[in-house]
């Protein structure tokens, strides 16, 4: 009876024993269930372990819901009981329990190559002395053996700072928007169930000083123009022009007189019409009023408030906006940022169009080992570095941008039918890359730099229509990197005076110096035999045992 029952009970059980534990088998230690080490988890969980303990809930419920392991869980039970954070009367503070649990801090830095002449470089630095002479002082006079980076690192530390003066600029009504982002700490994310560290974006309007302001969870392109959408539909229009720091969601690369922007972003800017000016690099002066905006929300909203999650954090901060930030007597224009909006500012600015505002399309892709990723049944080349990694891709209508967090990778065009290749030389590894550009065409102009019998030697080995003898043309021309163009032509000339213009010939001609050798005086009766037959003995390509060079 229990052998007939058996196969029931494991097939009705055995799923939901599966379901249960699989997901967590990956987070097991790496010594094992009674190993020492902990898994190393993100700091953001640390709040919240705590949190749930000290609620009372299991350590098996918490390692389901955050999909970590138990044993884990119980040794960070074990840390933060001996911390007195389970028996403190409240919640400890995030950043003294990240202290406390998290991963140890890193090593103290080296002490610097140039601390023991750090009295002579003073000295040298108040002489005025520029730093590659300090730096080759120091190696004549003081035998100092280190690099020239290290003298560059060690010197801005006897230069005083330059104090510089700034002018305040003054916008016209609807002239100019400026945004920005700024943590505002932790917040519980109802989608998974999560703390995480939460950004405030603040678009601030120069003229008016009147602001939109959000909560969200990350800095990403689609965040991005989505902020900004919301902030135009809230001010009911749109300034000409919007300053932003330079993070990387719209900026490309930081340049001050050029800046490339994100492609995402550039679309934005034409479909609603304003231009997009980038902010110097660590230059927030240049950005003051959202700079302070930033801050006046960190003091005046977030200080002290407890939200439950991030909706209801955003739906008071609506409200702060309009019935605190908005009615308050600016300092500056010592006005109402709200009244001024709405008298002056607000019908100044341009109206919104009437077509919504479509982004691009990000997924995610594999590097695979041919240095290409597939999009849509096309290949798109990414550095040889980035084989094996998931990268960002942001797919565009005529362009396809490639993404690690927000560093952007590659820019390729979009191909235009399945199976199409866009392929970049410099994503593959420098010796591969060498192959696929050295084409026989490049080689013969190579060759035809160095000498006529270097061009002669290529030819005849590019001309053999059995054997495909690229690589053996490549191997020759960089020999001329090892011993000259000189040598490599003079060697070429005895190889095809004997008939042999093979690399392995030409090779040993060179390792035995016989390019130095003047050739011996052609018989007039001889005529040459065809590329790649014996017209000598092989002892005539060496010189005689008891002959020695000078």
């Amino acid at each position: 009876m229990i052998a007939r029952c058996l196969p029931g009970v494991i097939g009705r059980w055995l799923p939901g024993i599966a379901a249960r534990w699989l997901p967590l088998w990956h987070n097991l230690p790496s010594k094992g269930w009674g190993g020492t080490s902990m898994e190393r988890i993100h700091v953001n969980y640390y709040s919240d372990i705590i949190y749930r303990i000290r609620s009372g809930e299991s350590e098996r419920q918490i390692a389901r819901d955050l999909g970590i392991c138990r044993p884990t869980i119980h040794k960070y039970k074990l840390k933060a009981q001996a911390e007195g954070f389970l028996q403190a009367a409240e919640m400890p503070d995030t950043l003294k329990v990240v202290e406390s649990l998290g991963p140890a801090s890193q090593p103290p830095k080296t002490l610097s190559s140039l601390a023991p002449y750090h009295a002579v470089v003073q000295g040298y630095v108040d002489q005025g002395l520029e730093m590659s002479a300090i730096f080759q002082r120091l190696k004549e006079q003081h035998g100092y053996r280190g690099s020239y980076s290290s003298v560059r690192r060690y010197v801005p530390q006897f230069k005083p700072r330059e104090v510089e003066a700034f002018v305040r600029l003054h916008c016209a009504a609807g002239e100019e928007m400026q945004v920005d982002f700024g943590s505002v700490g932790e917040l519980f994310d109802p989608q998974t169930g999560k703390v995480r560290s939460a950004y405030a974006f603040v678009a601030t309007l120069s003229h008016s000083r009147h602001q939109y302001a959000e909560l969200v969870f990350d800095q990403k392109t689609a965040t991005w123009i989505g902020l900004h959408q919301r902030a135009f539909e809230a001010f009911g229009g749109v300034p000409k022009r919007v300053v932003l720091d330079n993070l990387k969601a719209g900026v490309i690369q930081a340049l001050v007189i050029d800046p490339v922007l994100g492609e995402a972003y550039r679309k934005l800017a034409q479909h609603y019409h304003f231009l997009v000016s980038p902010n110097k690099p660590r230059t927030p002066r240049h950005k003051g009023k959202v700079e302070n905006g930033v801050h006046y929300l960190q003091r005046n909203f977030m200080a002290g408030q407890q939200f439950v999650d991030l909706p209801s954090a955003n739906q008071h901060l609506r409200t702060w906006v309009v019935e605190t930030a908005g009615a308050r007597v600016h300092g500056t224009t010592h006005q109402a940022p709200l009244a001024v909006f709405r008298a002056v500012e607000q019908p100044a600015l341009q109206p919104l169009p009437v077509e919504a505002f479509t982004l691009c399309e990000i997924r995610t892709a594999k590097v695979h080992p041919d240095c290409h990723i597939v999009v849509d049944y096309s290949y798109y080349s990414v550095s040889y570095l980035r084989v094996g990694q998931e990268v960002e891709v942001h797919v565009h209508e005529r362009v396809v941008q490639i993404y690690a967090g927000q560093e952007l990778l590659r820019t390729h065009l979009r191909a235009q039918q399945k199976g199409q290749w866009r392929t970049e030389m410099a994503d593959y590894p420098p010796y591969k890359a060498e192959y696929l550009t050295h084409t026989p065409a490049y080689c013969r102009q190579l060759a035809a730099q160095i000498g006529p019998a270097t061009l002669q030697v290529v030819a005849d080995l590019l001309a053999d229509a059995v054997q495909e003898r690229l690589r053996s043309v490549q191997a020759i021309l960089k020999l001329a990197q090892s011993v000259g163009a000189v040598r490599l032509e003079a060697a070429c000339q005895r190889a095809l005076y004997f008939g042999d213009g093979r690399y392995r010939r030409i090779k040993e001609i060179l390792n035995a110096a016989l390019d130095h050798e003047p050739l011996p005086e052609l018989a007039p009766a001889l005529t040459l035999p065809q590329a790649f037959t014996f017209a000598r003995k092989a002892q005539e390509f060496f010189r005689p045992t008891a002959e020695v060079l000078p």
